[in-house]
């Protein structure tokens, strides 16, 4: 996936992750943040318990999506708003 798909499976993740935790509307460069590192997140962890979603959009979308909302988890623990 090059570095606009990349970008758009970011902005996803993270806006449909923003609506598991924090149940707000974030900005769009948030949202492509949160779902960049999501998937750096997401990638890790699902293969360290050996979860293979395949590639392609779907794959990658799941993958950050599971990251976004781990880190925001955490993210919302540490800072405790």
């Amino acid at each position: 996936m090059g570095l606009i798909g990349t970008l758009i499976v970011g902005a996803l993740a993270g806006w449909l992750a923003g609506f598991f935790i924090d149940k707000k509307k974030n900005g769009c460069f948030w949202n492509m943040l949160i779902g960049i590192i999501g998937g750096f997140i997401g990638g890790n962890v699902l293969s360290w318990v050996n979860i293979d979603w395949g590639g392609g959009f779907w794959g990658s979308l799941g993958t950050a999506l599971v990251g976004s909302i781990i880190f925001l988890w955490i993210w919302k623990l540490i800072s405790d708003k």
